[in-house]
């Protein structure tokens, strides 16, 4: 679940995670007042998205008089901001951060993140921090400094110092960057969080340390665990469909092809758009309907799936065992009847009551096509889209 820069810094406050001094708006008005209570100009107007890149989209102002922050805040809200991150599409802007300006003597980057790879939470960290830190890790990668922490043992005092002298930290902003990462580590594993970006982390002409930006995922899955966390969750920035889907319990991620796949298992999934792709079409999206979905949860997941415009054919791929063949049919056969089918529908199924859930199907007589296996259903379903 991600959250906003404004909501990752009040939450790095909690922790002693230093930021800038600043308030959240929702209006032109809240923002002249916001500017108003900081310590002078400049102040900086920040457009309140889940996405990256908002400098260069022309969502981040400098502020230098409280008629340049009326001007700037009428401009950035209502706004459809486009970056790399919110595809050509963009994102509608409709909350503002109101920041003090910072000196910035250099601009650095920090992140968090796990590496599943390792089993470890890796700190990642370049002296050359700002909006072009992905152009970093593409050309010169050698300038970021990687460090893998154990989280049975925690961040150790030899990492922190690591991290500090690849970031070439002078002398007098070790202690104080030291603070800040073992106080945003110890956010991190609090929180279950999946990411935690400070792009830029800025070095002041003073040698303080200051987190200009934040970025921040947990881990939907640990969220059971964090309530209050809940309550941070921007349901405007999510996918419409995604959000549709979380109400059922559903994995469900929307993508851009044109073929919508219901499947039980998430690495089947994954195997299954492999195998969509290879056979000359593009997965519309992941439906992962868990290995012990409900009919009614199936039936809503089909339903979900045949909104969505840009599907042209639904591939459906079940491998029987705690979800029955017979109990997924069901569930196809009552959503097909109250939503309608207008597009070909594939199916494959496997395992427990495989027999019945096919004669179920059958029987509805609903046009529904048969596959012998999984490369028969992909090769028939780019059949039809193709």
């Amino acid at each position: 679940m991600k959250i906003h820069e404004y909501q990752a810094k009040e939450l790095f406050r909690q922790y002693s995670v230093p930021v800038p001094e600043g308030k959240a708006v929702f209006s032109v008005e809240e923002a002249k007042e916001a500017a108003q209570n900081l310590d002078g100009f400049p102040v900086v107007v920040k457009a309140q998205i889940h996405a990256g890149g908002r400098g260069k989209g022309g969502g981040v102002k400098l502020a230098s008089s409280m008629e340049e922050v009326e001007t700037l805040a009428n401009e950035i809200l209502g706004m459809t901001l486009v970056t790399r991150q919110t595809g050509p599409e963009g994102r509608v802007v409709k909350k503002l951060l109101i920041e003090a300006g910072q000196k910035i003597e250099k601009e650095l980057y920090l992140s968090l993140l796990v590496d599943r790879a390792t089993a470890s939470i890796v700190i990642m960290a370049s002296r050359d921090g700002g909006m072009d830190i992905e152009q970093v890790a593409e050309k010169t990668p050698e300038r970021i400094v990687k460090v893998h922490v154990d989280p049975l043992m925690g961040i150790q005092g030899y990492q922190l110092r690591q991290v500090g002298f690849g970031l070439e930290l002078p002398a007098a902003a070790m202690k104080q960057f030291s603070q800040l990462l073992s106080n945003l580590y110890k956010f991190f594993a609090a929180k279950d969080c999946s990411l935690a970006e400070i792009n830029p982390l800025i070095l002041t002409a003073d040698d303080q340390v200051l987190a200009l930006d934040a970025k921040v995922d947990f881990d939907s899955n640990a969220l059971y665990r964090h309530k209050e966390l809940m309550e941070l969750r921007d349901l405007d920035e999510e996918d419409l469909m995604e959000v549709e889907a979380s109400k059922y319990n559903l994995n469900y991620i929307n993508l851009d092809g044109n073929v919508g796949n219901i499947v039980n298992g998430a690495g089947l999934a994954m195997a299954t758009m492999d195998i969509i792709k290879n056979a000359g079409a593009a997965p519309a999206n992941f439906m992962d309907v868990g290995g012990g979905a409900s009919s009614e949860q199936v039936e809503n997941a089909f339903r979900i799936i045949l909104a969505d415009d840009k599907v042209k054919a639904v591939l459906i791929n079940i491998f029987g065992g705690i979800l029955r063949c017979d109990n997924f049919a069901r569930g196809v056969v009552d959503a097909a009847k109250k939503t309608g089918i207008n597009i070909p529908v594939v199916v494959r199924m496997e395992g427990t009551n495989v027999e019945e859930g096919k004669k179920i199907l059958d029987d509805a007589n609903l046009g529904l096509a048969s596959a012998v296996d999984l490369i028969d259903a992909a090769e028939q379903i780019a059949a039809s889209v193709n």
